[in-house]
């Protein structure tokens, strides 16, 4: 494993800001704490900083020896929010907020980044321009859009762009990274179905929509198993029924909620269009009505193939081939997709071991995101760091 000696010599301190933004987590759009430590840390390191862009963006802007002159740039992108989770983990740096958790390693994102850009600012060992994203609300806020909407691009000219998250299971020292769609779209589904109340003794008299939601839910997975072709990725879940509040009233209405994941619009289209046939039909069979919302949030993760390929080749350099991994397709979704669709870039996994890292007072569950006894490898900051440096001076120096 090649790492940048300077930046092995300061993991520590940078494991030290990592557990110090896990110890204080902040959800979307509202990670004032974080990027008031972001900024000032640039800005000691002589680094240039922007302010503002989806309310607590920062990016950071580092010259190159030419002082950027030459016109070329590429973009890393960190994220910086929290999770709405009670933490499990009793250990000295858990989060101080209930309530509030980094359960999907967003600190350890922005540690990597972090201890990326003291190198570059220290070597400037390329010619052009590193901008370096700290993105807000990755979480359900869409913060890369709102990014991208107030200017990011525009403001800051580069012609690729790439961001990067920690994956467990694999163990510490491997990557993996893969042209085409890594990450699915994200859309959330509501149905309201009405039908009419009445003495649960005496159904005949009103329009139970609770049964009727029980057959939506069998036949939205009739859709996913005979109207999507089988090699398609494509999935439903409906993960919230609400109805009723008394065990003898049948109730007047029924709520279902859920999700769809896919990696083609043109499959989503088509589900979105399949569903809303199903429950109108079935409403009406069964004399009830339903108001369907459908709600298309992130879309797919597409990786652009040169850009992959790039990225492959600078990890094979500092880790070896066979550490190099193929990065199968997960059904998980990611606001880094909206980069990505007008800008050449690739989003890349970082391996996050099998847990045994964490310290003395870890929660029981598994080290999993989304999970309140995670924790991020702090072993992961040099390596990580390391890659990005690479990265970006592999590719401004091919560029030129």
């Amino acid at each position: 494993m090649k790492l940048i000696d300077s930046i092995v010599t300061e993991a520590a301190q940078m494991a030290g800001i990592r557990r110090d933004i896990h110890a204080h987590p902040e959800l979307c759009f509202d990670e004032r704490r974080t990027a008031d430590l972001v900024a000032d840390l640039l800005t000691t390191w002589g680094i240039p900083i922007h302010r503002g862009l989806a309310t607590t963006g920062v990016v950071g802007i580092v010259h190159g020896r030419d002082g950027g002159a030459c016109g070329r740039a590429i973009g890393l992108r960190a994220d910086m929010d929290a999770l709405p989770l009670q933490e499990l983990n009793t250990f000295a740096h858990a989060s101080q907020h209930a309530g509030k958790m980094h359960a999907c390693g967003h600190d350890g994102h922005t540690a990597m980044l972090l201890a990326a850009a003291r190198h570059l600012s220290t070597s400037r060992d390329f010619d052009g321009t590193v901008y370096l994203i700290f993105q807000p609300a990755e979480e359900d806020g869409g913060g890369a859009r709102v990014m991208i909407e107030q200017g990011l691009f525009e403001r800051f000219p580069m012609q690729a762009v790439f961001g990067m998250h920690n994956w467990p299971g694999a163990p510490v020292g491997t990557f993996a990274v893969s042209a085409g769609p890594v990450m699915a779209s994200s859309n959330d589904f509501r149905i309201t179905i009405q039908g009419k109340g009445s003495h649960a003794a005496m159904p005949n008299t009103g329009i139970d929509p609770v049964p009727i939601a029980c057959q939506l839910v069998q036949g939205f997975q009739n859709i996913i198993s005979r109207n999507k072709k089988p090699t398609d990725g494509g999935v439903i879940s409906v993960t919230m029924i609400h109805a009723g509040e008394a065990t003898n009233v049948v109730p007047d209405a029924c709520v279902l909620q859920g999700t769809v994941r896919t990696f083609t619009p043109e499959l989503l289209d088509m589900i979105e269009m399949r569903m809303k046939t199903v429950a109108e039909h079935t409403c009406a069979a069964f004399e009830a009505s339903c108001e369907f919302e459908f709600r298309r949030k992130y879309p797919a993760t597409i990786n652009s193939p040169a850009e992959a390929e790039f990225a492959r080749k600078v990890m094979t350099q500092i880790v070896g081939a066979d550490q190099v991994l193929t990065q199968h397709p997960t059904m998980a979704a990611e606001d880094f997709s909206f980069m990505l669709q007008v800008m050449p870039g690739a989003y890349v996994f970082i391996s996050n071991g099998d847990g045994q890292h964490r310290e003395m007072g870890h929660g029981g569950g598994p080290c999993v995101l989304h999970n309140p006894s995670y924790d991020f490898n702090d072993d992961l900051i040099p390596l990580g760091a390391t890659f990005w440096s690479r990265l970006a001076q592999s590719w401004l120096d091919e560029k030129s």
